[in-house]
């Protein structure tokens, strides 16, 4: 008879590690089972994809295996099924095991452990047959979960050398796979390789098969486990039990997870921590809008308006070099802060200029807020420090919204609910966030120091920030803007702002934490030198080398923040943090000018010299480094003041702050993976070999009253039924645009290819092409331009109906610059008479009809022909044709959108050019048939006008 004990008999005992076992051959069974079913039954489907078959493609992914086909996927089902019950209990054995007392971590990993047996659950059970975005969603949440449970189950694994080993080498194999996966899902679905979704499939089943060896290490630990049943009243019949062994295992040797991340966890620092970065996150939204709203005025002026002065808002620190003016402010810093919402609440402001004025007081109050919080917390280290990283999180945050968000803030001005915007969301989010985070300063506006002797120039101080805030604001703020840097065009050599821009926002975070856990590298003057390496690298060079220079650079950047801004608040704030808001705002009119030097006083002094700039940042963050380094290290500042070198506060609190930094590093991975592209576009009429093609002055996407266009532009070019449009005026990669890209709205929204065109270092306001046909190849060109403004051209080679169709996209000089636009006029014709394919030019001329330049773009010299010659009153926009036959051209009003109409003309592949006979419309295709909706008055406020109506040719 078994032992009795006083809570029961027992009936039943088993190891620990047959919960490992059984977990880890369901899950193969699983996988493994529903391989050798697909490939006996269904081989040559399941290797097929959406560009390949067999023989090019011959081993199948693992979604293409477990999918929808029958009866692999009821394998793959069932014996998942029978793996969730031993998956909870092994989630549920690894808390008991690493549980300690002071530590939240084990909570937080049974937690991800247990989001991750759900979300497989949703992935298995809902194929993307069944719900394509929902089934998304599940993969990509268990997926992210991954990460922080590798992560948190290397951090509490027990002392044991065998277990910790595999683990690595697991988590090594695991993490180190995926970046041939990516490489090869690329390659597959950008470039169209045959044969690299094969090899894309081998590393998606190395993925799976780490994955589940993984966690089949828990056999190890768990084999010091003995799972008991009892019979606590006696239901039990027969005479099997078996009593349970004497021995108690030894308790686990508690283990120390890491200095970080030991100690209770606290909900209401964590919540601290939170609202911390949304402040950051509302100075930084306020700032990066304040240069689009400033630049409304100039764009509809046509040159210098005076609103430009509202730059200057970020100087308000200047007041804090007066005692009286720092102390008010000190004091009530929680009033300055709410202030400065009045930058949010800018939306609501109707007129231009209102809004202006309202975001420009936003900022003004913002700098004064943030640069009196630095200087009230230099008493406290880890309080300064935590205000710093929020800072630095904001920005970030700031950039991973505009990624969400197509790069436009869903909370700046130019936002409203019509496009997109989350104006109301934000502001209470605001006010809330500053309520909680200044509650308090170590200061209540008295001048208490900061520990240790202060060294260093305040001047140098003061530059060094303006370098690091022009860094932050220039290249950072946006994830796409160092990509377009480097981007050169078809094919792709380098990376793309989607999914490539989350390995941007993956370098800040981890600049970030260098910064903050090794500040003496930090502020060395070799990591300075592989950040000046990185500048010139992205400065100089394309495609992928010169991504790893920004790359480089934005680690770098982030890293110094720490150092830069806590040296600064050592110093009077006038001095520095004023000094580095009016030279920032020299560096901010600077890197406009390389561009708009045709427009501003001075400006061919600066004509295309972004190297110039590029330099003149590094230089004063070169002079902020010089200033930190004379100031002697935290710990030699300790053993200054005889403390010790341990702040369990300053532990904990850091800590806070780095979860919220993984939470968003993780929405910006979740971010990547659901934009990314699915490049299956197809034409609006593919029977007639139909292309629809348009030209568009989008006027940098702002409309007439001062709102983000792209909602607007997307309806009339996805109503006109475009195939092809060309867009000028579109490059927005810059502070006073808002650093932002129009076309990866559009391109995604409307399923088209896109050509960014000519990048910001190239000095251009922009030209860009979007197709509903594969860009083969594209080239960017620089036409001369010896007097006025960068002319930029894209060629680019479509494949239209298994035709290469060549497309360009042309902006000319201004007409102030004739002698600029007679040798763009004839380097263009040369490029459009060398080409042996049809072509079509999408135009911005600056010409009369049958005048001047037009007989070099129309006629033998180009081998073009005019869409239309008897439409006389055109100045501006123009499209010519060769080799294609035209069938109809139209004029579209643009409303308010912008300050030039669209124009479109349809063309059929494969066949004749054609005469210039005008035919009736019921004698033409309905295929090739311009949409009625824009006839009379047409759809807000945009209708077919000058000739009322279409134009068909016979």
């Amino acid at each position: 008879m078994a032992p009795k004990f006083k809570d029961g008999d027992v009936v039943a005992t088993f190891n620990g590690k047959w919960v490992s076992w059984v977990h880890t051959v369901m899950a193969y069974c699983a996988f493994v089972g529903a391989l050798f079913v697909g490939l006996w039954l269904h081989y040559h489907k399941i290797v097929e994809n959406e560009f390949y078959g067999y023989p090019q493609e011959w081993f199948p992914s693992v979604s293409a295996t477990i999918g929808d086909r029958y009866p692999e996927r009821s394998v793959f089902m069932l014996f998942i099924a029978l793996t969730s019950g031993p998956r909870f209990a092994l989630v549920g054995l690894w808390y008991i095991l690493t549980r300690t007392p002071n530590s939240s971590l084990p909570g937080f990993v049974a937690s991800v452990g247990i989001f991750r047996t759900l979300t497989c659950g949703g992935w298995t059970y809902v194929t993307s047959t069944d719900d394509h975005d929902w089934h998304d969603i599940f993969m990509i949440s268990y997926l992210v979960a991954t990460i922080p449970w590798t992560a948190g189950c290397l951090a509490l694994s027990p002392r044991n050398p065998v277990a910790l080993k595999y683990r690595k080498r697991f988590a090594g194999g695991f993490f180190g796979t995926l970046v041939p996966l990516v490489y090869f899902f690329i390659q597959h679905k950008v470039h169209r390789v045959a044969g690299a979704y094969t090899i894309y499939s081998f590393f998606e089943w190395t993925l799976v098969l780490l994955d589940v060896a993984f966690d089949a290490v828990t056999a190890i630990e768990f084999a010091n486990f003995e799972i008991v049943v009892k019979d606590l009243r006696g239901i039990t019949r027969g005479a099997g039990n078996k009593a349970v062994a004497d021995a108690v295992l030894e308790k686990e040797k508690e283990k120390q997870i890491g200095q970080v991340f030991s100690g209770v966890f606290s909900w209401f620092g964590f919540i601290d921590a939170v609202a911390d970065v949304y402040n950051g996150f509302a100075f930084w939204s306020m700032l990066t809008s304040l240069g689009v709203c400033v630049w409304y005025f100039p764009l509809w002026h046509m040159g210098i308006s005076g609103y430009e002065v509202m730059v200057m808002c970020t100087i308000s620190p200047f007041l804090l070099g007066i005692k009286s003016v720092r102390f008010l402010v000190i004091k009530n810093i929680r009033i300055v802060h709410l202030l400065s919402l009045s930058g949010l609440l800018s939306w609501l402001a109707k007129s231009p200029e209102n809004r202006l004025f309202s975001a420009g007081f936003g900022v003004w109050m913002s700098c004064l807020a943030w640069a009196a919080t630095f200087y009230a917390e230099r008493s406290q280290p880890h309080r300064l420090e935590a205000r710093i990283s929020a800072f630095c999180l904001g920005l970030l945050a700031s950039s991973i919204a505009k990624f969400a968000f197509y790069t436009n803030n869903p909370i700046w001005p130019i936002m409203h609910a019509p496009n997109g915007g989350w104006n109301k969301l934000g502001l209470a989010l605001a006010v809330l966030a500053m309520l909680r985070s200044t509650r308090s300063t170590a200061s209540s506006g008295a001048d208490i120091p900061a520990p240790g002797p202060n060294k260093g120039s305040p001047a140098l101080a003061g530059l060094g920030l303006a370098g690091l805030f022009f860094a932050m604001h220039s290249l950072l703020s946006d994830s796409s803007t160092m990509i377009l840097w480097v981007w050169e065009g078809y094919p792709i050599r380098g990376p793309i702002a989607v999914p490539h821009g989350a390995w941007t926002l993956l370098a800040m975070g981890f600049g970030l934490v260098t910064g903050l856990f090794a500040p003496g590298f930090a502020r060395s003057w070799t990591f300075y030198g592989i950040g000046c390496i990185g500048a010139a690298i992205l400065t100089t060079s394309s495609h992928w080398f010169g991504y790893y220079g920004a790359l480089a650079l934005a680690i770098y950047v982030m890293a110094a923040a720490p150092v830069l801004i806590s040296n600064a608040a050592r110093h009077s704030p006038a001095s520095t943090f004023g000094l580095g808001f009016l030279v920032y705002n020299i560096m901010v009119l600077a890197h406009v000018w390389v561009v708009a030097y045709a427009f501003v006083p001075g400006g061919p002094i600066m004509r295309e010299h972004t190297d110039w700039v590029q330099t003149a940042m590094m230089l004063l963050i070169g002079c902020g480094v010089f200033s930190a380094a004379s100031q002697p290290s935290a710990q030699s500042i300790q053993k200054y003041k005889g403390k010790p070198n341990y702040n369990p506060a300053a532990r904990k609190e850091r800590s806070y702050y780095l979860y919220v930094l993984a939470f968003l590093e993780l929405l910006a991975i979740a971010i990547a993976y659901l934009r990314f592209p699915s490049y299956n576009y197809t034409p609006y009429h593919p029977q007639e070999k139909a292309i629809t093609a348009g030209i568009w002055t989008i006027h940098f996407s702002l409309d007439n009253d001062m709102w983000s266009s792209e909602y607007r532009m997307r309806d009339l070019i996805k109503e006109m039924e475009l195939d092809v449009v060309g867009l000028l005026e579109s490059d927005l990669q810059r502070i006073i645009m808002g650093n932002r890209d129009t076309t990866q709205f559009l391109a995604e929204d409307l399923g088209m290819y896109v050509d960014f065109g000519p990048g910001p270092n190239k000095h251009t306001w922009g030209s860009a092409l979007l197709s509903k046909f594969p860009i083969v190849n594209s080239t960017h060109h620089l036409l001369p331009s010896p007097v006025g403004e960068l002319a930029p051209a894209i060629h680019a080679t479509l494949d239209a109906y298994g035709r290469y169709v060549d497309v360009f996209v042309f902006h000319s000089g201004q007409e102030e610059d004739p002698e600029d636009r007679r040798l763009q006029s004839e380097y263009l014709a040369k490029l459009m008479k060398e080409t042996p394919r049809p072509a079509i030019l999408l135009s911005y001329l600056v010409t009369k009809p049958l005048e001047g330049n037009y007989n070099t773009y129309v006629g033998e010299k180009s081998g073009m022909r005019d869409i239309d010659p008897s439409d006389w009153d055109r100045w501006c926009e123009y499209i010519l044709y060769k080799g294609l036959k035209r069938t109809g051209y139209a004029r579209v009003s643009r409303s308010t959108i912008t300050d030039t109409e669209l124009q479109v003309g349809k063309f059929v592949v494969d066949q004749p050019e054609g005469s210039n006979n005008f035919v009736p419309e019921d004698q033409v295709a309905p295929g090739l048939r311009f949409p009625q909706i824009f006839r009379g008055q047409g759809v807000r406020d945009h209708r077919y006008h000058v000739f009322e109506e279409p134009r068909y040719f016979s």
